[in-house]
C-alpha cells in the first residue's frame, strides 16, 4: 500500500504547503476499512484480565497486541494517553513504541489526550503530537476549546500544514458535561453548537476534500437536538463518536443517531472490544468492523 501521507495536495486558501490532508487520508481509510476506530485503553483491571502487569511494560504489551489485532482489519486506532501517562516517563516510552508499531502498519493514530490551553502552550501541544518524525507523532489529536475556539488557532494551523487533524470536544458522552455544553452563549447558540459552527467554518475555508481535517467529538449517547446541533451541517466534518458498546449506543443505530452526518462518523469502540482478552481481540475487532460495514451497506 502506498503511503498517502507522502502524496501532495494543492495548497489551501491560506497558501500553506502541506502533505495529503488528514481529511483526505481519513476518507481513504473509510473506503478501505470502514469507520471503526479501536480504542487502546490499558485500564488496570483490563491489564489484570489480560494477565499483564499494571506497569508501563504491561501497557506497552497491551497496546502492541491491539495494534496487531487491528492492522489490515481497521484503519484507525485511538490510544487513550492517560492510561500510559500514569506510568510517567516509562509510560510515554511505551506509548511511543505503540505509535511506532501502528505507523509501520499504516494505521491512522488519534492521540486521545484532550489538550487545551492558550498561546505558546497550546502551540507546543500541537508540536508535541502532530510533528512528523516526532516520537509522539499522531495523525490527529483530541483537544479542548474551553478557552474559545480561537485558542486552537496555532495547533489547527500546524495540523493543516503537516497533514494532521484535530478533534475538538463539543458534546461528549459523559452526562455531567451537559450543563456546560448545553449552556447558551451570547449568540444564543449552545456552547456545543458554537464550537461545531467554528469547526465547520474552518473546514469550509481550508478544505475542498470530502472531509475536513478538523473534527468534532460528539458522543453517540447524546441527543443532538438537546445541544442545538444541526447534523445536516456536519457532512463535511469528521465526527469522533465515543459511546458505542459499553456506554450503551449500538453500532446498528449509527444512521439513526447521526442522520445525514453518519458517513462522517468514526465509531469509537474500546471496552466492548478490549474485554475480549488477548486471545479473542482479533476476532472482536473483525466482528465489530464487519458490523460497522454492514450498517453502512
Amino acid at each position: 500500500m502506498s503511503n498517502p501521507s507522502r502524496t501532495t495536495r494543492s495548497t489551501g486558501q491560506r497558501g500553506w504547503p502541506s502533505l495529503a490532508s488528514f481529511g483526505a487520508r481519513l476518507t481513504e481509510s473509510f473506503a478501505r476499512y470502514g469507520q471503526l476506530c479501536v480504542g487502546i485503553d490499558p485500564h488496570s483491571w483490563l491489564l489484570a484480565e489480560w494477565g499483564l502487569p499494571d506497569t508501563a511494560g504491561g501497557a506497552r504489551e497491551f497496546g502492541m497486541r491491539v495494534v496487531e489485532a487491528s492492522a489490515n482489519t481497521v484503519g484507525i486506532i485511538k490510544p487513550q494517553v492517560a492510561f500510559f501517562e500514569r506510568f510517567g516517563s516509562a509510560g510515554y516510552h511505551a506509548l511511543e513504541d505503540v505509535f511506532q508499531a501502528a505507523r509501520a502498519t499504516g494505521l491512522l493514530i488519534i492521540a486521545d489526550a484532550k489538550r487545551g490551553d492558550v498561546g505558546s502552550s497550546v502551540e507546543a501541544y500541537g508540536h508535541a503530537w502532530l510533528t512528523p518524525g516526532h516520537p509522539l507523532e499522531a495523525d490527529a489529536l483530541t483537544v479542548s476549546a474551553f478557552q474559545g475556539f480561537g485558542s486552537l488557532d496555532a495547533p489547527a494551523r500546524w495540523a493543516e500544514e503537516n497533514g494532521k487533524g484535530l478533534f475538538v470536544l463539543a458534546a461528549t458522552s459523559n452526562p455531567e458535561a451537559a450543563v456546560i455544553q448545553q449552556a447558551k452563549t451570547a449568540s444564543g447558540k449552545s456552547v456545543a453548537a458554537s464550537i461545531a459552527a467554528e469547526v465547520t467554518d474552518w473546514n469550509r475555508e481550508q478544505s475542498a476534500d470530502a472531509l475536513g481535517s478538523i473534527g468534532l467529538v460528539l458522543g453517540a449517547t447524546i441527543n443532538a437536538d438537546d445541544y442545538g446541533l444541526n447534523l445536516d451541517t456536519l457532512t463535511h466534518t469528521p465526527i469522533l463518536a465515543p459511546g458505542f458498546g459499553h456506554q450503551g449506543a449500538r453500532i446498528d443505530q449509527m444512521a439513526e443517531l447521526f442522520g445525514p452526518a453518519a458517513s462522517s462518523v468514526l465509531i469509537s469502540a474500546s471496552r466492548s472490544i478490549l474485554s475480549a482478552g488477548p486471545y479473542g481481540i482479533a476476532d472482536a475487532v473483525s466482528r465489530h468492523a464487519a458490523e460497522v460495514k454492514a450498517c453502512r451497506a
